[in-house]
C-alpha cells in the first residue's frame, strides 16, 4: 500500500489563521488607497466639469439681491442661490438646489474634519464662517470691488457630490497682484464627493474649487499637502545646497509642487479647512508664478493675514504650503 501525503486539520487552520491576519493588517491600507485614487479621479473631473461651465458665463457678478441694514445685517439675500439657478444651472446638470439655511438637504454634512490638524469644525453657512478675513480683513473698495457676507446655498449633481456655493456678487474681474485677494473671489466651491457618506475629511472627499475675477474667470482646484515646509525659504536661491520653494516641495513627495498664484488665493480664501496661516504675525506664502527670474527678481505671494496679494523679491525667506500635482 502506498502512503499518502496531506496537511492536518491544525496546518489547515494554522494556515488560514495567518492568512487572516496578513488580510486583516493589510486590507484597510489598500482600501484607503483604492478610496483615495477614487478621490482624486472624481475630484479631477468635478474641476474640469465645472471650469468647463464657468468658462460658458458672460460674468459671474451680479447674481441675485443682497442687501444690509445699517449695522451691517442682512436684510435679503438670494445671492447664492440665484447664481445658482439663474447662471450656473443654464450650463450645468444639476439634480437638486437648496437654499440657504435648507444645505444638509443637499447631502451637506453638518461636521468636517479639517486637513491636518483633523478638528472637527461646522460646516460654514456663509461667507465669514468660511474665512472671517474675508470680511474683516483689509481690502479695497469702491471701484475695485468689495466682499459680501452671503450665506451659502447648496446643490447636487448627477454624479452624486454634494456642493455648497460660497457667492461674491460684487467681485471685480481686476487681475492686478498688488491688491486684495477677497474682491477677486466670485466663487468658492466646497465639494462632498459622496454625500452624506464619510470620512467627511478635508483631502479625502471634501475639498474645494474657487472661481476668481468677474470676467474671464480662472477657476483652481488646488489639492494642499497637510502641513507647511518646516522652515520659511527663499522662493528661488543660487546658493548651492540651499533649499528654495520649489526644491522644498521634492523633499516633501515628488507628486508636489508650488501652487500658482489663484491656487495659493485659493488657499488663503479656504485657509480655516486646511489648518493654514494661523499662527501668530502675518504670513505669507510663495507661489510657483514668476515676475521676473533670478535669486534678485520677484515672485507673486499670498499674504494669509489680510488676504494681500504681492509680488516680492526671490530671495526673502517665507513659508510654502505644497499642493498635489
Amino acid at each position: 500500500m502506498k502512503k499518502t501525503k496531506g496537511f492536518t486539520l491544525a496546518e489547515v487552520l494554522i494556515t488560514l489563521a495567518i492568512i487572516g491576519i496578513v488580510a486583516a493588517i493589510t486590507l484597510p491600507s489598500l482600501l484607503v488607497n483604492v478610496n483615495e485614487k477614487a478621490w482624486d479621479a472624481q475630484r479631477k473631473a468635478l474641476h474640469a466639469r465645472l471650469a468647463q461651465a464657468i468658462g460658458q458665463m458672460n460674468t459671474l457678478g451680479g447674481y441675485g439681491t443682497y442687501t444690509e441694514d445699517g449695522d451691517g445685517n442682512a436684510t435679503e439675500d438670494t445671492a447664492a442661490e440665484s447664481f445658482i439657478l439663474d447662471a450656473l444651472s443654464k450650463v450645468y446638470k444639476i439634480n437638486n438646489v437648496c437654499g440657504p439655511d435648507k444645505l444638509s438637504s443637499c447631502g451637506i454634512p453638518s461636521k468636517i474634519t479639517t486637513l491636518g490638524a483633523e478638528t472637527e469644525i461646522n460646516f460654514p453657512a456663509k461667507m465669514s464662517e468660511l474665512n472671517e478675513i474675508l470680511l474683516n480683513g483689509y481690502r479695497e473698495t469702491g471701484e475695485d470691488g468689495d466682499m459680501a457676507d452671503t450665506k451659502a446655498a447648496a446643490f447636487e449633481t448627477v454624479n452624486g457630490e454634494s456642493i455648497a456655493v460660497f457667492y461674491n456678487p460684487l467681485c471685480s474681474s481686476d487681475t492686478t497682484v498688488d491688491h486684495y485677494t477677497q474682491n477677486k473671489m466670485c466663487v468658492n466651491f466646497v465639494y462632498d464627493l459622496n454625500g452624506e457618506e464619510g470620512p467627511n475629511q478635508v483631502g479625502k472627499d471634501i475639498g474645494f474649487i474657487t472661481a476668481f475675477y468677474n470676467k474671464s474667470p480662472v477657476v483652481v482646484a488646488p489639492v494642499p499637502y497637510n502641513s507647511d515646509y518646516a522652515t520659511g525659504v527663499p522662493q528661488y536661491t543660487e546658493t548651492s545646497g540651499k533649499v528654495d520653494a520649489q526644491t522644498a516641495c521634492k523633499t516633501m513627495g515628488e507628486d508636489l509642487r508650488l501652487p500658482d498664484r489663484d491656487e495659493v488665493a485659493s488657499l488663503f480664501v479656504n485657509a480655516p479647512l486646511i489648518n493654514l496661516g494661523e499662527s501668530e504675525g502675518t504670513k505669507f506664502y510663495w507661489s510657483g508664478s514668476v515676475v521676473s527670474l533670478g535669486a534678485s527678481g520677484s515672485a507673486r505671494e499670498q499674504d494669509f493675514d489680510t488676504g494681500y496679494r504681492v509680488h516680492n523679491n526671490r530671495g526673502f525667506a517665507d513659508y510654502v504650503r505644497c499642493i498635489r500635482k
